[in-house]
């Protein structure tokens, strides 16, 4: 065999180097040079230059595998980065790790919060639901021990492997799912470990370094993408947070600056409860500070929420009573009222917020309504002063200062004036005298009201019922006039201060009346007495008896009371049999009333019989 046969068996080598052959196809070729008859040195030469050639194969083929496995990781980490949940981060680890070892599973547990142990959180090529419930705790098993050792474990039979602690409940779970081989390397972020990652076979096999280095590799990219999904997780949600505190902040900005402008442009107490209702979706109920409804709108019931009130008022904030939520309305530590809203039993932080803005613009109306009340009720009440004090009033400058505060006074007017708290009447008199375009104020120790209307009786009974529930007391009014122009309410009132006074005198305190409910007391002290009309209020009954029926009740009762109201003397001045005079009277009293023979009303009927007389 020549030297040039030994030099074709070397160029053989470096082609099949060049052809990228296999391990085994570069060693058949120092046989075949042995059996072709090349021996010597040159054999010797050629099986030095076939070692080389092994050697160079192996490391090309480390080199490319190293290369699969950096592309591999760069794909990985590619997948990863394009990952925005947790639960896709977790499973895309676990499906690149099977399919890089090639492995019959991969799964994934979790570090509990509390690091007392590590549960299996996702799985790939699991078949056991016993395996994916597993939990162990630190230093249980081969993930336990993982998960407490920040370290890598490899085991080629996990079964009979003693370097790991053994339950009952793990190796149950990996005999269910037919494990043997298992790897698992730590997912660490610092110096913290938050999970394992693990690939296992259902048969016996040695994972090499390179293997457990690749699945640490993947391991660390893992932690690092799971830790970017959890944070920008948490910057979505603290995002939406942003976005819903600065929506809530806009809304509530909206809302207040439509209350106001509500507010400003006069509108009343329930337009504004029914724009806060609008904006809260609910019903609206406002109160005052003395409890009574100033307005309701959206369907709300009518509360009465003192206790709550109470609570509002002491925390400063809205708080929740029987369903709905409550607020106080108060300008500094005063309280104004209350306002409640109703069909939101739950009221999210903004809400509540917004319904609490709503309690600070009901403030502003009610403080602007109050100064507005104020001076207004000052000017009526100072156009009563001067209507009652001036000796010669100016009728002219009277007349047109009523005028610019809605008031005729050339109108028919009644007089009342009114007994009891003052200070408790006077705010009540005057809201009264608004409502029906009058004046109130205060003269003297009384309360006066000039209000339109020629109804004495209806209005002083009125106003004693609507002055004695606001004032929580009875309150007895009386009644003068009618009158026009400002002598004749002067002189209206005098006459209203001597019913009161009799009225106080009687007893009949908490009523209101005129001098005409008084009978001859009225006719007494009026100085426009009308004797026609009080002795037709107290006779008219017998009279027209008298003469529809042609009878003599009138005549039998003159003599009655002639004869000191004795029988028997009426009879003989009459000139009838007994039994006559007392069936008169019998038709007198089913006409006047029982009562008529009682002190109070005998002194009034022959009062009134004496005046018939003298009128002729």
């Amino acid at each position: 065999m020549t030297e040039a046969d030994a030099a074709e068996h070397l160029l053989e080598l470096l082609d099949l180097l060049a052809a990228d052959a296999s391990s085994e196809r570069l060693a058949r070729v120092l046989p075949a040079a042995r059996a072709a008859g090349v021996g010597g040195g040159d054999l010797d030469r050629l099986g030095r230059a076939t070692e080389r050639a092994l050697r160079i194969r192996r490391t090309l083929t480390a080199h490319r595998r190293r290369e699969a496995e950096l592309e591999a990781l760069f794909d990985t980490a590619s997948d990863l980065a394009g990952v925005r949940d947790p639960d896709g981060v977790l499973r895309s680890i676990v499906r690149r790790a099977r399919l890089l070892l090639g492995a019959d599973t991969a799964y994934l547990s979790m570090n509990q919060p509390d690091e007392r142990g590590t549960y299996m959180r996702v799985t790939d090529g699991s078949v056991s639901l016993e395996f994916q419930r597993l939990r162990l705790g630190l230093g249980e098993g081969l993930g336990g021990l993982v998960a407490q050792t920040a370290q890598p474990y490899v085991t080629a039979d996990y079964a009979a492997d003693d370097r790991f602690h053994h339950t009952p409940a793990i190796d149950s779970a990996v005999r269910d799912e037919g494990l043997v081989a298992i790897l698992g390397v730590p997912l660490k972020l610092g110096r913290r470990v938050i999970g394992v990652l693990y690939a296992a076979n259902r048969s016996p096999r040695r994972f090499p370094p390179d293997e457990v280095a690749l699945l640490s590799s993947l391991a660390d990219h893992a932690a690092i993408a799971l830790d970017t999904a959890h944070l920008l997780e948490e910057t979505r949600a603290a995002g939406e947070t942003i976005r819903a505190h600065n929506e809530a902040m806009r809304r509530a900005e909206d809302a207040h600056d439509r209350l106001t402008d509500l507010v400003l442009r006069g509108a009343d107490v329930p337009e504004v409860a029914a724009a806060v209702a609008e904006v809260l979706g609910g019903g609206i109920v406002v109160h005052d500070r003395e409890g009574a409804e100033l307005a309701r709108t959206g369907g709300a019931q009518a509360l009465a929420p003192r206790s709550a009130v109470t609570a509002s008022r002491a925390s400063g904030r809205a708080v929740p009573q029987d369903g709905a939520w409550v607020c106080a309305v108060l300008a500094g530590p005063e309280l104004l009222g209350s306002i409640a809203l109703t069909g939101r039993r739950d009221l999210a932080d903004a809400d509540r917020r917004l319904f609490e803005r709503a309690s600070v613009v009901t403030a502003l109306l009610l403080l602007l309504r109050r100064t507005v009340a104020e001076a207004e009720h000052k000017v009526r009440g100072e156009l009563i002063t001067d209507l009652l004090t001036t000796p010669d009033p100016d009728a002219v400058a009277l007349h047109a200062r009523a005028r610019r505060i809605g008031v005729d006074l050339a109108a028919r007017h009644v007089v009342l004036v009114a007994d009891g708290p003052r200070d408790r009447l006077l705010a009540a008199a005057a809201h009264h005298a608004s409502t029906g375009r009058g004046l109130a104020g205060a003269h003297g120790e009384h309360v006066v009201l000039v209000l339109p209307g020629d109804d004495l009786a209806g209005a002083a009974a009125e106003a004693a019922r609507v002055l004695g529930q606001a004032a929580g007391t009875p309150v007895t009014v009386g009644a003068g006039g009618p009158a026009a122009g400002p002598r004749e309410v002067a002189a209206a009132h005098a006459e209203a201060v001597r019913c009161l006074r009799a009225l106080l005198l009687l007893d009949r305190r908490g009523t209101g009346g005129t001098l005409a409910d008084l009978g001859f007391v009225g006719v007494l002290l009026g100085d426009r007495a009308d004797l026609g009309g009080y002795v037709r209020a107290t006779l008219g009954p017998l009279l027209d008896y008298d003469a529809s029926r042609g009878t003599e009740l009138v005549r039998t009762v003159t003599a009655y009371f002639a004869c000191g109201r004795h029988l028997g003397r009426t009879k003989d001045a009459l000139h009838v049999h007994v039994n006559t005079v007392v069936q008169r009277l019998d038709r007198v009293a089913g006409l006047l009333g029982d009562d008529w023979q009682s002190p109070d009303r005998a002194l009034e009927v022959h009062l009134a019989l004496r005046l018939l007389k003298v009128l002729g």
